[in-house]
């Protein structure tokens, strides 16, 4: 049975996250999500919206994931591989050669990320509000009334 494991602050969730949890589940056979801790997040100078207990939850909805624990350090993924025995490190093509010093522990795997879609694409976007639109200023067409049949 090949565990895979992956690591990640996993904030405001969207599409781009289910599709890497999704295709690293289908690497093995269970997955094991390592989520960046409140404190872990602090030093390295990201602020997550939602707190960690809240993240693990969302995480923990997702079928593609198995088990999720905190990742505290950035030393901690070597331990982790050896306790959990995992035989593939999968992360996100953006930390491309940032781990393969991991590779004599196990297989270390970078997926593509999905294109146009961020966390921090999308809270930028949160902060900007909506688009703004003209919008046509005439009133509402009023609807007819309805004449009361009394009871039947």
């Amino acid at each position: 049975m090949a565990l895979v494991l992956t690591y990640g602050t996993f904030d405001l969730l969207h599409v781009g996250h289910v599709n890497l949890l999704r295709r690293a589940r289908a690497l093995g056979d269970r997955l094991a999500v390592g989520l960046s801790s409140d404190a872990f997040n602090a030093l390295k100078r990201k602020h997550a919206t939602q707190s960690y207990a809240d993240r693990e939850a969302v995480l923990r909805a997702i079928r593609y994931v198995d088990e999720v624990f905190p990742e505290d350090t950035w030393e901690q993924k070597a331990a982790d591989i050896r306790r959990l025995g995992a035989a593939i490190l999968v992360m996100g093509s953006d930390w491309e050669g940032h781990f393969d010093h991991l590779s004599g522990h196990c297989h270390v795997r970078y997926l593509p990320r999905t294109e146009n879609i961020s966390s921090s694409q999308l809270k930028a976007e949160i902060r900007r509000g909506p688009p703004t639109a003209a919008v046509d200023a005439a009133p509402l067409p009023r609807l007819p009334r309805l004449a009361h049949a009394g009871p039947r």
